[in-house]
């Protein structure tokens, strides 16, 4: 695999363990500057456990990707990484779409796009 295959999977790794980190321990107000969440809602318990649930999602998503692309047999490594690429790709999709922010489109699916774009077309 490329340098610049490894490197931009390692920049969506690094950005969803970020996530993880922000959505499972930020504060109210880092949450609410950071996704446009309502101090309200982020009052609510059930709330912060929604968060903290998918949080550990992008935390299984940034290590994935670290797992596939530095532990997985060579001959896995690039469908792995794919893999999840994909799923970012989708979340960011879904994200932007249920949202209705591009912002999520950008920082999320953007590097995650360049990923997949390197994958194929360095393979």
């Amino acid at each position: 695999m490329s340098i610049i295959s490894t490197t931009l999977i390692v920049v969506v790794a690094l950005e969803a363990l970020y996530i993880m980190g922000l959505e499972m321990f930020g504060s109210e107000e880092k949450l609410h500057q950071t996704f446009g969440l309502r101090k309200e809602y982020l009052k609510m318990p059930e709330a912060r456990i929604a968060m903290a649930n998918q949080g550990l999602y992008n935390g299984f998503i940034g290590v994935g990707l670290l797992f596939a692309r530095f532990v997985f047999p060579g001959n896995a490594q690039y469908m792995g990484s794919m893999m999840f690429v994909i799923f970012v790709i989708i979340a960011a999709i879904y994200g932007w779409s249920s949202a209705k922010n591009p912002k999520i489109l950008l920082a999320q699916g953007t590097p995650a796009i360049l990923a997949l774009l390197a994958l194929l077309i360095f393979k």
